[in-house]
């Protein structure tokens, strides 16, 4: 079932956008059946469960942070994950640079902006992606390289246009003030219910769960 779903979502991706497999609580045989169907990048919400899974895959993929980021768990992050699509403070970026540093490696970043501006939701409002961008470019072991934002979770994917549409926005903003050490080169957007959409409007990523691994048990 996961490798018909991987080969039937990678088939109707247009070309440039690629998918993030979001594997929160699958086991790794179920993201190795992903893989060997063309999935090329696992998305990870917690950074313990990346963790337990990555012994059995390794660097046969690539791993990018898709959840919140606690600082305390930045060292783990840096040594595991090539990206981290969630940024959203000045202070966690500054402990990424920091551990990014001591491991000799530069991290390459997203910028989460909560296009939606709900309370309960991480990121940064729409006017402070571009202060936390420009702060961001100034680490020397960090590379910013473009927007993710979540939209709704649930309901109509039609609900999430607004959302993707003002992050698509910003990017394009940021795009053309080519500011150094930043490279718009990725735009995060759209989940299993809501990726065509996504799509639609710009997005280079889309993160898709449900619809590969089936529900969660």
């Amino acid at each position: 079932m996961i490798a018909a779903n991987v080969k039937a979502i990678l088939g109707e991706l247009p070309p440039g956008v690629e998918l993030v497999a979001a594997a929160k609580t699958r086991t790794s045989s179920e993201i190795l059946e992903a893989l060997e169907a063309g999935v090329r990048i696992i998305g990870e919400n917690y950074v313990q469960e990346a963790a337990d899974v990555f012994p059995a895959i390794g660097r046969r993929a690539r791993w990018h942070f898709i959840g919140h980021l606690q600082t305390n768990k930045v060292k783990k992050a840096v040594e595991i994950f090539d990206l981290v699509e969630t940024v959203d403070s000045l202070e966690l970026g500054r402990e990424i640079d920091k551990r990014a540093t001591a491991a000799g490696k530069t991290m390459e970043v997203l910028v989460e902006v909560n296009s939606g501006r709900e309370p309960q939701k991480a990121g940064v409002s729409p006017e402070e992606a571009e202060p936390l961008v420009r702060a961001l470019a100034g680490f020397p072991n960090i590379r910013v390289l473009g927007l993710m934002t979540m939209g709704p979770f649930e309901g109509d994917p039609e609900d999430s246009r607004p959302y993707f549409k003002e992050t698509r926005r910003i990017w394009d903003a940021l795009k053309a003030l080519a500011l150094p050490g930043v490279e718009m080169r990725h735009l995060s957007m759209g989940m299993t219910n809501s990726w065509r959409v996504a799509v639609e409007e710009g997005a280079t990523m889309v993160r898709i769960g449900t619809a590969l691994f089936g529900p969660r048990t």
